[in-house]
């Protein structure tokens, strides 16, 4: 599959070829939302958190006498029927969210995030991108020179780097609508809130190392199945003595 390739003025400088097993993945809408659950869940924190009668401070005495007042019997002024008391089944911090997806399932949503940016022209692949200064009306003036060009970039635009530049996530970071982040550290969650992508060339095979490589690793993981030794398929069992004795009484 090839893509346009452009400098940063927004000037196409020519086509690279980019990986099919990337950028052009059928996408299915179940797994990229198994997908985005799951990231959403595993980065859910418990803040909510009540007390049950046996976190409320006090509440040790018995309040009155077992019987013989005529009142119900009470056993602490902290139960859940009473002012100032416990919370039943309220929400706890300890509770556990987080969801497990497989790799190669994760690793695939990935793969259809970024192909249906592709198949949409809303990945730009980009030489790269040399700021005079970092600062904001800088990377705003690049951003403004493919804006004037195509009608499909939107409101959120993400950038992969290759690997750390600070001169340009100082120059971005003040734009809310920007999300700046590395080759190495791509997300489904991320990419498809943008509207578009920018990949600076030297980005493309850094995600092909990264990922294409962890898939091929988790291939050859793949466990071995075990022969059974049944009765009937060991061919080389032992002679029973009763078998033995047998045979000996034919031959004679």
């Amino acid at each position: 599959m090839k893509i346009q390739v452009y400098n940063q003025n927004a000037e196409s400088t020519g086509e690279i070829e980019i990986s099919d097993q990337i950028f052009a993945v059928k996408p299915s809408l179940h797994l990229l939302a198994e997908a985005v659950r799951a990231q959403a869940n595993n980065a859910r924190k418990g803040l909510a958190h009540t007390k049950t009668r046996g976190d409320v401070s006090g509440g040790g005495k018995k309040p009155w006498r077992q019987k013989g007042t005529g009142r119900a019997r009470a056993g602490s002024t902290r139960s859940p029927l009473w002012r100032h008391g416990g919370v039943t089944f309220g929400p706890r911090s300890d509770r556990n969210w987080s969801l497990k997806i497989n790799k190669k399932a994760k690793t695939k949503a990935l793969f259809m995030s970024l192909s249906d940016k592709a198949k949409d022209g809303r990945l730009i692949v980009v030489e790269g991108v040399n700021l005079e200064t970092p600062k904001t009306k800088e990377f705003i003036k690049f951003m403004q020179a493919f804006q004037s060009k195509m009608d499909i970039l939107g409101k959120r635009q993400m950038l992969v780097l290759p690997k750390k530049d600070d001169s340009l996530v100082r120059a971005s970071r003040n734009l809310q609508a920007v999300t700046t982040t590395l080759a190495t550290s791509l997300n489904v969650t991320d990419i498809l809130k943008a509207d578009s992508m920018f990949i600076l060339k030297d980005s493309l095979p850094v995600i092909e190392k990264t990922y294409l490589k962890a898939t091929a690793e988790q291939s050859s993981q793949k466990p071995q199945a075990t022969k059974s030794r049944g009765l009937s398929g060991n061919s080389e069992q032992k002679e029973t003595p009763k078998k033995a004795v047998a045979d000996k009484k034919l031959t004679a």
